[in-house]
């Protein structure tokens, strides 16, 4: 629609039409203000939600007999001994003594190799100072390899090849052009011919005599590399072999271009288990079994924990020794002598950790851990009574009528600061007094306070663990754990099991179960009543009574702003005729000027 704006009146149509529209606006400001008051509203109750849920997890811990059984372990001599218990470990002494611990197998390298290998370089650089016959050749199928580049020196993908090798030539294709390359396999590359190409046995690098050129392909060829092939058997606690292998042992292989401290360190990572390194002091080769204790098999020669298979470990530099084994750690509990495997065992629930070989006695004692118990119930009082501090906050807490949520309008006026103080008294009160929250917290209370049925000691009841509630109105039922808390360690240390039949108890009534069952129970009560009033982040607005309410507001907003905009054409439509009258009227005005002129 043409809209005329004041030509022939004089008149500002655009600001006389804006403040009619004010009026007009109020009921969709109000409307808004609804809208973002529910939003509020409904973001509180989640809020809330969090709270109790947070406070929910906590509690499971709470049913847990770990929380309430903490054991407490004492060793005479930690430097012999240390030791931990669960919370099924009996309160209890035991004695250790003559004690030997377990020790690993080890094999050592039977010569000193520092003046005829370096760690560090290929080792089949060096193999004139290895011995014979530990090298086997195996075929590798090389793949073709397409240039990017101009260039005369291309890698294997594979390491270094045998000097007596079957490759006779390379071709390389070149736009169509196919031309072949007599090989040469040697240590130095010297003169290379133009229809030559020579690869380095050590490092697998190919050097041509002329420079082939970007887009060029090298065809794919075979040649024979030398590899060094081993096994290794290891055993586990009961014997069994831990390898692959039929046989149970592990195999390994490495091309000529591996160094020995790589090949120590492949050793070191396999799931053989094996720690294996090269030691600069004495220049010898050590692999030693990671786990402790004599792990052999009846089939393994003369009972060892570490068969070598190959002549590269057993034969030449190496000669690793044979008949390893490792040591089962000995020793008398309370008079029994038995044996482990491990220098780290458990029994009885308590895990015992031998430091150093004795013969003298240490006394490991095993006791109820009151103080980390008592920590653990005095956590969980503090943690609800900030919940219910939280909750409550919310229920009291006054409407201030005097600050609505503000428009758009409003709200450019206010710099940043104030309109965020604006929103914090306008959000204020928007829980005040709900009858979900307020039945929640009065059914948790009640929970704390009601005696607990069947429990199996003395304690039924919070206060007779020494937990009340506080004396002082404006705390609303928090509890306080009274005096020092000697009165709840003395019940810890006197009968546990009817302190975490108090707060844990299974029944299946209200009045049989533990104090945090039932607060369990009233919390998820809770929580899906506050759900089926606020929903859930993922919900849809239909599953909730706020979200169908934000709709229809939405809703009404949608055709009020419709309406508002027919009624705004109008007004401009009305303005628009009278400006074309009065342009008219101007018209014959000037028209019957010129008459009588």
């Amino acid at each position: 629609m043409v809209r005329v704006s004041g030509l022939a009146s004089g008149m500002d149509i655009d600001q006389i039409v804006s403040d009619l529209m004010k009026a007009e606006r109020m009921p969709i400001d109000k409307m808004k203000k609804q809208k973002q008051t529910l939003e509020w509203q409904r973001d509180d109750y989640r809020s809330m939600n969090l709270l109790l849920s947070d406070f929910n997890n906590l509690a499971f811990n709470m049913t847990l007999q770990s929380s309430y059984s903490s054991k407490t372990v004492s060793s005479a001599d930690e430097t012999k001994v240390k030791a931990a218990a669960t919370s099924s470990a009996a309160n209890a002494s035991y004695t250790l003594s003559n004690v030997t611990m377990a020790t690993a197998a080890q094999s050592i390298s039977a010569n000193s190799i520092a003046s005829s290998i370096d760690p560090t370089k290929s080792l089949w650089s060096q193999r004139g100072s290895m011995g014979t016959g530990m090298w086997t050749k195996k075929t590798i199928d090389q793949a073709a390899i397409a240039l990017s580049a101009d260039t005369s020196t291309v890698k294997l993908a594979k390491g270094s090849l045998s000097e007596g090798n079957t490759l006779q030539s390379i071709t390389v294709t070149t736009g169509g052009v196919t031309n072949s390359y007599s090989v040469r396999i040697g240590t130095e590359a010297g003169t290379v011919d133009p229809n030559e190409v020579f690869i380095n046995a050590d490092t697998g690098e190919m050097t041509f005599g002329t420079t082939l050129t970007s887009g060029s392909t090298i065809e794919a060829f075979s040649y024979q590399q030398n590899v060094l092939n081993f096994s290794i058997t290891t055993y586990d606690s009961n014997g069994k072999a831990t390898g692959d292998n039929k046989d149970g042992s592990t195999s390994f292989e490495f091309d000529g271009s591996t160094s020995l401290n790589t090949l120590l360190t492949q050793i070191s990572n396999s799931k053989v288990g094996i720690s294996a390194f090269f030691d600069e002091g004495t220049n010898k080769v050590v692999m030693t079994r990671k786990d402790t204790g004599n792990l052999s098999s009846v089939d393994s020669p003369d009972g060892s924990n570490m068969v070598f298979s190959g002549a590269f470990l057993t034969t030449g530099f190496l000669q690793l020794a044979g008949n390893a084994k490792g040591t089962d750690a000995k020793f008398t509990l309370n008079g029994l002598e038995t044996t482990r495997k491990s220098n780290t065992f458990t029994t009885g629930g308590v895990t015992y950790t031998l430091q150093n070989n004795f013969t003298g006695d240490v006394r490991v004692n095993v006791s109820n851990d009151t103080q980390k118990v008592f920590d653990t119930i005095k956590d969980f009082v503090t943690k609800y009574n900030e919940l219910i501090e939280k909750i409550n906050g919310k229920i009291t807490e006054e409407r201030d009528r005097n600050y609505q949520p503000l428009t758009d309008e409003e709200r450019e006026k206010l710099t940043d600061k104030q309109a965020e103080q604006w929103d914090d008294k306008a959000k204020s009160g928007l829980l005040k007094g709900d009858s979900i929250l307020s039945s929640g917290l009065n059914q948790m209370r009640s929970n704390w306070y009601a005696s607990v049925s069947g429990v199996s000691g003395a304690f039924s009841q919070l206060t007779d663990i020494g937990i009340s509630t506080s004396a002082n109105y404006s705390d609303r039922g928090k509890l306080v754990i009274e005096g020092d808390g000697t009165k709840l360690k003395e019940a810890i240390e006197k009968d546990p099991q009817s302190v975490m039949d108090l707060f844990m108890k299974s029944g299946s009534t209200t009045s049989e179960k533990g104090i945090v069952r039932r607060l369990r129970d009233t919390i998820t009560q809770t929580v899906s009543k506050v759900e089926q009033r606020a929903g859930r982040s993922t919900w849809t607005s239909e599953q909730f009574l706020l979200g169908r309410n934000l709709k229809s507001v939405n809703s009404q907003i949608t055709s009020f702003e419709s309406r508002l905009t027919q009624v705004e054409d109008r007004y401009y439509r009305q303005f628009t005729a009278m400006e074309k009258a009065i342009q008219n009227a101007n018209a014959q005005s000037a028209q019957l000027s010129q008459y009588f002129s």
